[in-house]
């Protein structure tokens, strides 16, 4: 391999008002490798990938892109820096997907591929995305035609990725995947591993920022940890392990919940779904953790979002309570962009905070304040916009908004994308207490470890349930052989 770096961070600093996001931050990518950078929600990662994309001016510091100077403080506009890293060769995913919802999969690629002109360009850009498709993520299902604002979250993530890894005439050559699988089922998930290892070993870079420590483990040649703006450790991948990964973090690995059925059969039905021909009946009673599970796009979030609007019994689905959602796809369908941070905690709650002089709002600010506390959001104030938070930030504040509301039913729609590993396991123990008290939640999750934390998990295929597994019997070659037909 070339004895020059991909791409070096000197120094690397960067400030949004009071808070100091980046501290001198240095780092260097090597060409031949994936490199993996893992820390909590606000550690830096996603500011550092976006210095060094261009879209982020540093304070101060410079980048350096394949040998040559890229940009440093007072840095052109951000749209002449990108310009400037794309011409170097470098791509980025980035973690809140930048795809115009409004325009087809095949315009979106003539976004990134301004190359693509002339006659018949939407022709030329449809078939360019889809054989980088085809590659990485063989039966996709999808065609160059489809509206981006129609497919569901894994398919926008998975056209974004292709699209930064397809070329015309400037080489991808390294690779930035901010949370690239944090939308995509299992199947899906270790396809991109397997295309991410294929590309480096042609003697290109990834870089691949991820909470799914396995999956860092399995993919990269590399590790850095970030905690508070700054590189803390740098190894080998092969000299970790997940759990001195989550130790390097600053956070004590939970242990696992031994498997138990908290729901007793005597506890009220809180959720019922009409039976059909050959499929189970789904119930969820008072106290019950239930997993939903199978290949993404195959009815789990369909279902969760009847529950929600289910009046009556109507749509074939009974539910027995109030009902809160945290959503997944935090962009479309969770955060109020224009609101504070303390607005869009107590939105689910503004008729339990009112009187009748209207809304009290320091009742308003404590609630804020205390599941500030209780989620570790890292910001100076919850009076500060919502986007002033790291994406697993939004997303700990949408946990809060459902977990502080009186709702008995929290609806859960893959909810952990973008969060870090030690939130991740604050959460489940808020799970596991709030299901003791008699709450129940429905959970579909595309990551199988998290399946060990329900009670029953129902699996999903073409639109319905294909089975039910206890949790003592839960193991990933029951849940796959539920997800795909059965073949002679």
């Amino acid at each position: 391999m070339p004895s020059t770096p991909a791409a070096t961070l000197t120094g690397v600093t960067k400030s949004f008002g009071a808070v100091r996001a980046l501290l001198p931050a240095t780092l260097t990518i090597a060409r031949g490798q994936c490199l993996g950078i893992v820390g909590h929600n606000g550690a830096g990662k996603s500011t550092l990938m976006n210095v060094l994309a261009g879209v982020l001016s540093p304070d101060s510091g410079g980048v350096h892109i394949g040998g040559r100077a890229a940009f440093g403080p007072g840095a052109p506009h951000a749209a002449s820096a990108i310009r400037a890293a794309h011409a170097l060769g470098l791509r980025c995913v980035f973690q809140e997907l930048s795809l115009c919802g409004n325009l087809s999969i095949a315009e979106n690629t003539r976004i990134a591929h301004p190359a693509i002109r002339g006659w018949g360009w939407r022709k030329k850009a449809g078939a360019l995305i889809m054989a980088r498709l085809d590659e990485i993520f063989p039966g996709h299902g999808l065609t160059p035609g489809l509206t981006v604002a129609d497919l569901p979250i894994g398919k926008r993530q998975a056209v974004e990725i292709a699209r930064a890894f397809s070329q015309t005439d400037t080489p991808a050559d390294l690779v930035i995947l901010d949370e690239p699988t944090s939308s995509l089922d299992s199947s899906a998930a270790a396809q991109l591993v397997t295309h991410v290892r294929a590309f480096v070993a042609g003697g290109k870079c990834c870089i691949l920022i991820s909470h799914k420590l396995n999956e860092v483990l399995a993919a990269c040649d590399r590790i850095v940890v970030m905690k508070d703006g700054a590189v803390v450790a740098d190894r080998p991948a092969q000299d970790f392990t997940r759990d001195a990964i989550v130790a390097a973090m600053g956070h004590a690995q939970a242990p696992a919940r031994a498997a138990h059925q908290r729901g007793a059969s005597a506890a009220p039905v809180r959720v019922e779904t009409a039976a059909s021909a050959g499929a189970p009946r789904l119930t969820a009673r008072a106290g019950e953790v239930i997993g939903l599970a199978g290949l993404a796009g195959h009815g789990q979030t369909r279902l969760l979002l009847a529950l929600h609007d289910a009046r009556g019994g109507a749509g074939g689905v009974t539910v027995n309570g109030p009902v809160a959602l945290v959503a997944g796809d935090r962009q479309a369908d969770g955060v109020l962009p224009l609101w504070s941070i303390t607005r869009n905690i107590s939105l689910r709650s503004l008729t339990a905070l009112s009187g009748a002089l209207g809304l009290d709002r320091m009742r308003e600010a404590q609630m804020a304040n205390d599941w500030r506390a209780r989620m570790g959001l890292v910001t100076p104030s919850v009076d500060n916009s919502i986007l002033s938070l790291s994406g697993g930030n939004q997303q700990k504040a949408l946990f809060a908004r459902a977990l502080a509301s009186d709702a008995e039913i929290i609806l859960m729609d893959d909810p952990m994308r973008g969060v870090d590993v030690g939130t991740k396991e604050d959460v489940y123990s808020l799970i596991a207490q709030e299901a003791e008290k008699g709450r129940t939640f429905l959970w579909y999750t595309t990551e199988f470890d998290e399946l060990h934390h329900c009670d029953r998990t129902y699996v999903f295929r073409n639109g319905g349930v294909s089975g039910e597994i206890a949790a003592g019997d839960l193991t990933e070659e029951r849940v796959l052989s539920l997800s795909f037909e059965a073949r002679e």
